[in-house]
């Protein structure tokens, strides 16, 4: 069915984009949520039928207002933070005070984090802007549901525009890949953060930090990298599933790398780590064997996966006499 085909690309590319939004955010790389306000803006005008403009048109950095649709007197405050702190600042502006006067209604758009308890919340509306909770805080889910909605062609016009501005449509093949295995694997780990890391060089470790001028992905690393024996046993395990698994996997997270620099895909060594990590989600989730777990897990196994290859020496480069086993 075409409606489907059509509903599940942009359900997956959305998918995608609030990931890396919320990835980047953690590690205060703002470069996504800088395009995706205007992603947002294009893609909200289609579905709805608005005629939203960037504030920044009209003013620099107009507090709590991202876009304003004149005609049917709205202003959007696109988020990739969903908090009811964050929404209750945005009302308290005094940049809201001039649009509640004119009758406009504020909307809170939040592109990384699930919106539902926000709905349910009561907001200090210190202007008495039009805001109704219920109806004007939307999510990546609400979005969902109302293209869920929309009549054939004019989902097939959602589709195309997702299709260009957020990649090309995946083939109707889909491929089993090594690589969601060993996610699927490591999906089913209870992490125990206090397991013994038996001979691993922590300093080494460091050095190649360092030495990497990976100063904001360091957290990533620091986060997964008292993992790394728990990530070798299941790495054990997989290659009792056939010859030469783990090496596979591994390969193909250098592959990535390798393409990355030659391709100049990204401007420093912290957007090449969280890149290398977005595009391992990428590439699960359109394997065939993927299986449906949340983001937040997919997110922290391919993080475990990116942070093991980096100890390994499988990716980055490694400060003269780099050895992360002591010996």
């Amino acid at each position: 069915m075409q409606r489907k085909n059509y509903f599940d690309y942009v359900e997956e590319k959305l998918a995608i984009l609030s990931i890396r939004v919320k990835n980047r955010g953690k590690l205060n790389i703002l470069d996504v949520h800088m395009h995706s306000e205007n992603f947002y803006r294009d893609f909200i005008n289609l579905l709805y039928g608005w005629s939203l403009e960037n504030a920044n048109n009209r003013l620099q950095n107009i507090e709590a207002i991202d876009l304003i649709d004149d005609n049917v007197k709205l202003i959007v405050q696109v988020s990739a933070t969903a908090t009811k702190t964050k929404i209750n600042n945005s009302l308290s502006k005094k940049s809201i005070e001039e649009y509640a006067k004119r009758g406009y209604t504020f909307k809170f758009v939040s592109i990384a984090e699930n919106a539902d308890q926000l709905r349910q919340q009561k907001y200090n509306n210190l202007y008495n802007i039009g805001f109704n909770p219920k109806k004007d805080i939307y999510d990546i889910s609400s979005l969902e549901k109302d293209i869920l909605n929309l009549k054939l062609q004019k989902l097939e016009e959602v589709y195309q525009f997702i299709k260009a501005e957020l990649g090309n449509m995946p083939d109707c093949v889909r491929f089993n890949s090594d690589l969601t295995t060993i996610i699927n694997i490591l999906a089913e780990v209870k992490l125990d953060e206090n397991e013994p890391l038996g001979n691993i060089n922590m300093f080494e470790i460091d050095k190649k930090i360092e030495f990497n001028k990976l100063d904001i992905a360091a957290s990533i690393i620091d986060d997964y990298k008292i993992f790394y024996n728990q990530v070798e046993k299941k790495y054990r395990e997989f290659d009792k599933m056939g010859l030469n698994k783990s090496m596979l996997v591994l390969q193909s997270l250098k592959k990535m790398y390798i393409d990355a620099l030659l391709k100049n895909k990204y401007d420093n060594s912290d957007l090449l780590f969280v890149g290398l990590i977005d595009e391992v989600k990428e590439i699960v989730i359109n394997s065939s064997n993927y299986f449906d777990i949340s983001k937040e897990t997919l997110e922290a196994c391919a993080s475990l996966l990116v942070v093991d290859a980096f100890m390994r020496c499988k990716i980055f480069k490694n400060p003269e006499g780099f050895a992360y086993v002591i010996t």
